[in-house]
């Protein structure tokens, strides 16, 4: 595989790698411009707590360790893989958890950090998960919103963006485990 290489082409920054070429949706700048006002948001809501922030990896991984770096009061860290795509770009509909918890959340406040929520399936599945572990509330953080019909009903307190109904990439989000290193969020146009 090549080296990524950014090009203008009609006045616009795109990515490219072989035959693959990656619009550039949300920039670097204004990533950071969000995840720092979600990380101010979550400061002043739970001044007086310390919630726990349940990272659903693979894909929030740089995700967490931003808005981290944003929210100034203690927290605590736990972290959850669950899988509904494997390496395909549609849900299968099926939501598996391929690591658990590695701490009680019992009687905590827990925020889900999210990197993108489409079906709403995972998350729902994994909100009523962590419900039965008696958690004191759950709060969801999603970095991405995408504009497709929802299958079930999600409320987030911290959303970053609303996104088109395109497959994005980039700022830990992957195609066939490919692209989550690229600093900005962006879709594959030639697909």
């Amino acid at each position: 595989m090549g080296l990524y290489k950014i090009k203008k082409v009609n006045g616009e920054k795109m990515v490219f790698c072989d035959d693959t070429r990656i619009r550039i949706l949300i920039d670097e700048k204004t990533l950071s411009k969000k995840v720092k006002e979600l990380g101010n948001e979550i400061t002043r809501d739970y001044k007086d707590k310390e919630p726990v922030l349940v990272a659903v990896l693979r894909g929030s991984f740089i995700f967490i360790a931003d808005i981290c770096r944003e929210i100034k009061i203690p927290v605590a860290f736990d972290f959850m893989a669950v899988s509904s795509y494997g390496n395909s770009k549609v849900s299968s509909g099926i939501v598996r958890i391929t690591k658990d918890l590695e701490f009680s959340i019992e009687n905590k406040e827990v925020i889900i950090i999210e990197d993108i929520i489409d079906s709403g399936r995972t998350l729902n599945y994994l909100i009523k998960n962590l419900e039965a572990r008696n958690p004191k509330n759950i709060e969801v953080c999603v970095l991405l919103d995408k504009d497709v019909p929802r299958k079930t009903e999600n409320v987030v307190k911290y959303k970053g963006f609303d996104i088109p109904n395109k497959f994005v990439v980039g700022y830990g989000l992957d195609s066939a485990e490919k692209y989550r290193n690229l600093p900005f969020i962006g879709y594959i146009e030639n697909e």
